[in-house]
C-alpha cells in the first residue's frame, strides 16, 4: 500500500513538472524557395516543461509529413529540412508538438511554402543542417540519440562511422533516412568519437562529435548493522562503482566524522579500536562523483554488561586419561572483557608448569594425574560486577595396546587375524574401528572378505579371508574412549599369480615365425618362472599356445620366436605369466599382423565325383581352408586322363570356394574309369597335387524296361508287385534299382505314388492304398543318369476293407486261475470282406508290449495269475485286414476264486504293470 502512495505521489509530482503552452504567433509569413532547393521550416515550440515530441501535418490533418532520405524531423529542434524541395512539396506545413508525459498536443501557425519561378537550382555539395554537439556526455544504461541531416542536389545520403576504426556497435538502430542514430544501453565500450558522412554525386561533408562514458555510483558493498563488546573493535567497509571514480566519506549522526586516535578513515573503511559507550550511533557511508551521490546506513551499537554464565555455564563433567592434556572453557557473557581466577574445591588454584590460565579465561592442565581430579571454580570479574561457575574434572587410566597387528605374508586365497587387544579403563565404552590404506573397512558391505572377531570388550581383531591380491596394503586398528584414541598398524603382503605382461609386440614376422618382445608386469612378490605364448586368428577358437624357440621361456626372457604358424594368415600374440603360486592374467593382445605368403602345401581331401549328364566327368573335392591356402591367388589345377593312358589333360579353377568341376565332352564314353588329381596354387606359384583316385564318367539311362511285371492283393491297403530285371549290356545304361509307381484308376499317371527299391530287388508292397479300388502298376529301372522306360502297366483291384463293427457284447468270468472271454459275432457288411476270425490283444498292468491271440470262434479261455490287473481288447480280421477294434477293457485283480464282468462301450484302458509269467491255455490258434 505504501508502495501504491509513492507511486500515485511520483506521478502527480512528474504531471506537475510537465506543462506545454500554445503557440503565441497566430500567421507565419510565406516561405518561397526554387525547385531542388534545400529549405528549413522552424517549428518554434511554445513554453514548456518536460520532454516534447514533434511531427508535422501536411496541408491537413491527418497527413503527416512521411520521413525519408528526403525530409528530416529533428526530434531536438523541432525543426522540419527537406534536402531537396520537388513540386509535390508546395502546400501548407504545421508543426505539432505532444508533451510525453502529459500527452497533451498543440499544433503552430501554418507555414506556406511556394515554388519561386526564377529558375530551378542547380546541383551543389551536401551541406549539414543538422548535426550532434561536439561532444556528448552519456550516462551508462541510457539510450543516446545522434541527429545528422544535410541538404543537398542531389538529396545526399547519410552513413555513420567511427573515427578509430571499431564497428558501429552491433545493438545500434538506424532511423529511416539514416539521419538519427541509436545506442540503446550505452556502455564504457562504446564510447569514442563518432562520424556523421553526408555525401552525394558534388562532394561530401562531415560532422563529428565525442562521446563520453559516465555512470553515477552504484553500491558494490555497503554497511551493515553491528553490536559489539566495549573494548574491542568494529571494522566497516563500503565500496561502489562509477565514472568517474567516486570519492568516499563518512557521516556519524548525520555530521561529518573525522579521523582522530581510535577512529581510523580510509577510503571506503572505518575502524574504530576499544570501542566504548561514545561510540555508539548511526554511521553513513557517502559515495559521490560529479554525476551523483549515494548512502548506506549502519548503525553501532555497544554492549556493557557485567560477567554472565547463564548461557555458557562450565562443563558439568569433563573426562581426562592420566598423562593426558585437558582444556576446561571458562566463556562467560560479559563486556568490557573481564579478568579471570581460579579455584580447585574451596582453594585458589596457582599456575605452574602443568597449570596453566589460557587468555580467553579457560584452564589447561597438561600431563594430568589422579590428583588433578575434583571440582573447579571460574571465577570472571569486571567493573560491573563477578560471576562464577564450577565443573567436575575427572581423570581416568589410559587405554594401552597390549596386542598389536603385526605384518605379514600371506599367499592369495589365505585367510589370517590381525589381532588388535588392548587394556582400559572398563568404566569407558570402548570402539574399535580398522581402516585399509587409509579407508574405513565397511564390514557390511566388504563382508566376504573382512569380519570382526574376538567377541570381548578389549578385542578388535580382524578376520581376511579368502585374500586377494587388491587386499595388500596398511592395515591400521583405531581405538578410542571418551577420553583417548590411539592406533596400531601393520603391513599385509599378498603373494600371489603375477600381473599381465606388458607391450607384447611383433618385432618381426615371416610366413611361418614371428618375433615377439614384451616387458614383464607385476610379480606379485613371487618372481615370475615362466611365459607362455598364445595366439589367435579369425579361425581359431579363442586363444591357443603356440610353438616357441626357446621351447621354455623362463622368467628372465622377455623375447621369443613363434614357430609353425601358417602362411598368409593375420595373427595377433598375447603372453601368460606364471610363478610358483599360479598362472597369472593374460597380457593386452599384440597388433593383428599377417603373415608372409608362401607356395601352398595343403591339397583337397576326398577328390571323388562321377554323375553328372551325359558326356559329362564330374570331378568333386573338399575345398582347402583358408588358413592353409597359404597366400592371395589362391586356386585348383584339376588334371584328368582315361584309366590306363599316359597324358594328362588339365585345366584351373580360379575360385578358392570352387569344389567341384564338370568336364564336357560328345565323344565321352558313358561310365567309363578316369585318373583324377587335384592340385593347388595361390600368387608364389603351384604346390602339390592330391593321390590320384579314379572317377567314372556319366553313365546313361537304362534302355529297356522291366519284364513279366506281377501284382496281387495282399489286403485291402496292401499290394505286392514283382518284375524280371531287362538284360542291358554291362557297361551301358546299368542298373542302381527300380522304381515302381502305382496310381488309382481314377487318378493321373504324373500323380502316382513312387516306391524305389536299391540293388537286385526284384519285388516290393506297395501300402496305404484304397481297399476294393483298382490300381496300374508299372516299373521301369534306374541309375545316376536317371530312369529307363516304363514296362506296360498291370492293373491289381484291392481286397474289400476288413469289417468296419466292432464285437460287442463282450463278457468275462473267471474260475481256478483261469478267464474266459466271449463275445458276439461280427456280421460284415456288403462292401466289406467276410470276417475270418478274431484277435485277442492283451497286456499287463506294468507292460508295455502286447500279446496277441488268434480264433476263429467268438470265445477264448486264458490262463493267468490272478495277483495282476489286464488290459483286453478284441477286433475281427478278414482278407482285407484287421476290422474296427473294441474298446478296452480292464480285468483288475482277481481277490476271490469266481469273478465275472462285462465290457463297457465307455471303459477307458488302465495303467498297466508287467509280470515275468503267464500261462495261455486255448482252444484256438494263438500268436505272440
Amino acid at each position: 500500500m505504501r508502495l501504491l502512495w509513492e507511486l500515485l505521489v511520483l506521478q502527480s509530482f512528474m504531471v506537475c513538472l510537465a506543462d506545454l503552452e500554445n503557440f503565441k504567433t497566430r500567421t507565419r509569413s510565406t516561405v518561397s524557395v526554387r525547385q531542388g532547393q534545400g529549405m528549413v521550416l522552424l517549428c518554434g515550440p511554445p513554453p514548456h516543461s518536460g520532454e516534447l515530441t514533434y511531427a508535422w501535418i501536411f496541408n491537413e490533418y491527418p497527413t503527416f509529413v512521411h520521413q525519408d532520405n528526403r525530409r528530416f524531423v529533428s526530434q531536438e529542434t523541432g525543426n522540419l529540412y527537406i534536402a531537396k524541395v520537388e513540386a509535390s512539396d508546395v502546400g501548407n506545413y504545421t508543426c505539432v508538438v505532444t508533451n510525453t508525459v502529459t500527452n497533451s498536443r498543440v499544433l503552430g501557425p501554418p507555414t506556406p511554402l511556394i515554388l519561386r519561378n526564377d529558375g530551378v537550382m542547380g546541383e551543389y555539395e551536401p551541406k549539414i543542417e543538422v548535426q550532434f554537439p561536439e561532444t556528448v556526455p552519456s550516462a551508462k544504461g541510457t539510450t543516446v540519440k545522434l541527429e545528422c541531416f544535410a541538404l543537398g542536389n542531389p538529396v545526399p545520403t547519410i552513413s555513420w562511422r567511427r573515427a578509430d576504426g571499431k564497428q558501429i556497435p552491433r545493438k545500434a538502430r538506424r532511423h529511416r533516412s539514416s539521419g538519427l542514430l541509436e545506442i540503446p544501453n550505452f556502455q564504457q565500450e562504446d564510447a569514442g568519437l563518432y562520424e556523421c558522412v553526408a555525401e552525394n554525386v558534388r562532394g561530401k561533408n562531415v560532422a563529428r562529435g565525442q562521446l563520453t562514458f559516465y555512470a553515477q555510483p552504484n553500491w558494490i558493498q555497503k554497511i551493515s548493522d553491528a553490536h559489539v563488546a566495549m573494548e574491542e573493535s568494529v571494522a566497516w567497509e563500503c565500496r561502489a562503482s562509477g565514472r568517474p571514480k567516486p570519492s568516499y566519506r563518512w557521516l556519524k549522526d548525520g555530521e561529518p566524522l573525522l579521523p582522530q586516535g581510535r577512529v581510523q578513515l580510509e577510503q571506503g573503511s572505518l575502524t574504530i579500536t576499544n570501542v566504548s559507550l561514545s561510540d555508539a550511533g548511526m554511521y553513513q557511508c557517502v559515495a559521490e562523483n560529479r554525476h551523483g551521490i549515494i548512502f548506506a546506513s549502519a548503525e553501532l551499537g555497544v554492549i556493557a554488561v557485567s560477567p554472565d554464565f547463564s548461557k555458557t555455564l562450565l562443563k558439568k563433567l569433563t573426562l581426562v586419561k592420566v598423562g593426558g592434556e585437558v582444556i576446561i572453557e571458562c566463556k562467560p557473557k560479559a563486556s568490557p572483557r573481564p579478568t579471570y581466577s581460579w579455584k580447585k574445591g574451596k582453594d585458589i588454584l596457582r599456575e605452574n608448569e602443568r597449570i596453566t590460565v589460557l587468555d580467553d579465561g579457560s584452564l589447561r592442565i597438561v600431563n594430568v594425574t589422579k590428583s588433578d581430579a575434583g571440582s573447579y571454580t571460574c571465577v570472571a570479574t569486571n567493573h560491573l560486577g563477578t560471576a562464577s561457575s564450577t565443573g567436575s574434572l575427572v581423570v581416568k587410566d589410559a587405554t594401552r595396546v597390549m596386542v598389536s597387528p603385526f605384518s605379514m605374508d600371506v599367499t592369495v586365497g589365505e585367510s589370517i587375524v590381525l589381532p588388535c587387544q588392548v587394556s582400559h579403563d572398563h568404566s569407558l565404552d570402548i570402539m574399535f574401528t580398522w581402516s585399509f590404506n587409509g579407508h574405513l573397512i565397511d564390514f557390511e558391505k566388504d563382508g566376504d572378505h573382512f569380519e570382526r572377531v574376538g567377541g570381548q570388550d578389549s578385542a578388535g581383531d580382524l578376520m581376511i579371508r579368502s585374500i586377494q591380491l587388491k587386499h595388500a596394503g596398511k592395515y591400521v586398528c583405531m581405538v578410542q574412549t571418551s577420553v583417548d584414541r590411539l592406533s596400531a598398524a601393520a603391513d599385509l603382503i599378498v603373494r600371489g599369480p603375477p600381473g599381465p605382461p606388458e607391450a607384447v609386440t611383433i618385432d618381426e614376422i615371416t610366413d611361418t615365425t614371428a618375433q615377439l618382445s614384451w616387458r614383464p608386469g607385476a610379480d606379485n612378490h613371487s618372481p615370475i618362472t615362466m611365459y607362455v605364448v598364445q595366439a589367435r586368428t579369425p579361425f581359431s577358437v579363442g586363444w591357443q599356445a603356440v610353438s616357441t624357440v626357446p621351447e621354455i621361456i623362463d622368467g628372465r626372457t622377455f623375447t621369443a620366436t613363434v614357430v609353425g604358424l601358417n602362411p598368409w594368415v593375420e595373427y595377433e600374440f598375447r603372453v601368460v605369466a606364471a610363478n610358483l603360486i599360479g598362472i597369472g592374467e593374460p597380457s593386452r593382445p599384440s597388433e593383428k599382423r599377417r603373415t608372409e605368403e608362401a607356395l601352398p602345401e595343403v591339397t583337397p581331401a576326398n577328390v571323388s565325383g562321377g554323375g553328372g549328364s551325359k558326356s559329362e566327368l564330374v570331378i568333386t573335392w573338399e575345398t582347402v581352408p583358408e588358413e592353409l591356402q597359404n597366400g592371395g591367388g589362391f586356386g585348383y589345377v584339376v588334371a584328368f586322363r582315361p584309366f590306363g593312358t599316359v597324358s594328362w589333360m588339365q585345366t584351373v579353377v580360379a575360385s578358392p570356394d570352387a569344389a567341384r568341376y564338370v568336364f564336357r565332352n560328345e565323344t565321352l564314353p558313358p561310365f567309363s574309369p578316369y585318373e583324377v588329381k587335384v592340385g593347388v596354387y595361390n600368387n608364389k606359384g603351384e604346390g602339390s597335387f592330391s593321390p590320384v583316385t579314379v572317377v567314372y564318367s556319366a553313365e546313361e539311362e537304362p534302355t529297356r524296361a522291366p519284364s513279366t511285371v506281377l501284382a496281387r492283393s495282399l489286403s485291402a491297403s496292401d499290394v505286392e508287385v514283382s518284375w524280371a530285371p531287362p538284360r542291358e549290356n554291362q557297361h551301358k545304361g546299368r542298373i542302381q534299382g527300380y522304381e515302381v509307381r502305382c496310381w488309382r484308376h481314377d487318378e493321373k499317371e504324373e500323380n502316382a505314388k513312387r516306391i524305389r527299391t536299391v540293388g537286385n530287388q526284384t519285388s516290393t508292397k506297395v501300402t496305404n492304398l484304397r481297399g476294393n479300388a483298382l490300381y496300374h502298376l508299372a516299373v521301369r529301372a534306374y541309375n545316376t543318369a536317371g530312369t529307363g522306360p516304363s514296362s506296360a502297366p498291370v492293373n491289381v483291384t484291392t481286397k474289400k476293407p476288413p469289417p468296419s463293427q466292432p464285437p460287442g457284447n463282450i463278457i468275462w468270468n473267471s474260475s481256478d486261475s483261469k478267464i474266459i472271454l466271449n463275445w458276439d459275432q461280427v456280421k460284415a457288411l456288403d462292401n466289406e470282406s467276410e470276417v475270418r476270425g478274431y484277435k485277442v490283444l492283451y497286456r499287463w498292468n506294468r507292460q508295455s508290449s502286447t500279446s496277441v491271440i488268434e480264433t476263429n470262434k467268438t470265445s477264448v479261455e486264458l490262463s493267468l495269475p490272478f495277483d495282476e490287473d489286464y488290459i483286453i481288447e478284441i477286433k475281427p480280421f478278414s482278407d482285407g485286414g484287421d476290422g474296427s477294434s473294441s474298446e478296452q477293457i480292464r480285468i483288475p485283480k482277481i481277490s476271490n476264486a469266481y469273478a465275472r464282468g462285462s465290457g463297457s462301450s465307455t471303459s477307458k484302458a488302465c495303467t498297466l504293470s508287467a509280470i515275468s509269467t503267464i500261462m495261455i491255455s486255448l482252444t484256438a490258434r494263438s500268436s505272440l
